[in-house]
């Protein structure tokens, strides 16, 4: 039997969140391997970047859609603006998230509570109430979410944040129960990440990594996770489905 390969050549992926970091870094993964993307932001002309560079690399087709992950008639016309480009829907990463207001939980305000819901949780299930039947009229797929680190262990005054991203993997692993196999949904669990979100979190919590050695000696580039990414929704990953995988170098070990 051969070997399963990285490779999406004839396939269709969607990324949100594709505008920068993790999301642009799995959108340029998936393009090199061979997939036409959908590059989905909230930020147009960050999406657009993507798709240059898509373009510039030689590495296949890109659509830039602009989206609001929050959005239910957004995110509905973005998915469809995919697939009447390309004809088909078979892998998505819905990656697109904030991290929110460093509060304890306790003086959280509830709208800035129910923002970070609104995107991080939400808008995944949006995403993937979207996705799943044009998967499904494609002849089945993958889909991975990400979560994070902060979805396995509770992270203080980071209460939304935390509880969004749990809540990523329970609505993983309940989609994979119901959907068979059909269309396999895993998550990732990337821990520090070098991108812009996380700069601008660390900028302006100068004292957040004081007690909080970092394993491995550095944070994670975004390839590293967008790999991890690739291979879920490959072939290679075909009976892997309903796991919530740590991309962190051993932090939780």
């Amino acid at each position: 039997m051969p070997e399963p390969q990285l490779t999406f050549a004839g396939r269709v992926a969607l990324v949100t969140g594709a505008g920068s970091g993790i999301g642009r870094a799995s959108a340029l993964a998936f393009a090199t391997a061979g997939a036409s993307v959908g590059v989905v932001d909230i930020d147009l002309a960050a999406a657009r970047e993507t798709v240059a560079r898509i373009e510039a690399g030689g590495r296949g087709e890109g659509l830039a859609v602009e989206a609001d992950v929050a959005d239910p008639a957004s995110v509905d016309s973005a998915v469809r603006a995919v697939v009447e480009r390309f004809g088909a829907l078979h892998v998505a990463h819905n990656n697109a998230g904030i991290t929110g207001q460093r509060l304890p939980s306790h003086e959280l305000s509830y709208e800035q509570w129910q923002r970070t819901i609104d995107v991080n949780l939400t808008g995944v299930w949006l995403c993937m109430r979207a996705e799943i039947p044009a998967m499904v009229a494609s002849g089945g797929g993958a889909i991975v979410n990400t979560s994070s680190g902060s979805g396995l262990v509770g992270t203080a005054d980071l209460a939304a944040y935390s509880a969004s991203k749990f809540g990523i993997i329970g609505l993983t692993r309940s989609s994979a129960v119901e959907l068979g196999g059909v269309v396999r949904v895993n998550a990732i669990c990337p821990g520090l990440v070098g991108t812009a979100m996380w700069e601008a979190f660390e900028a302006a919590n100068p004292d957040w990594l004081a007690n909080r050695p970092i394993r491995g000696g550095r944070v994670a580039r975004p390839d590293e996770i967008a790999a991890a990414v690739l291979w879920l929704c490959s072939d290679a990953a075909s009976y892997v489905n309903g796991v919530a995988l740590p991309v962190d170098a051993g932090a939780l070990a």
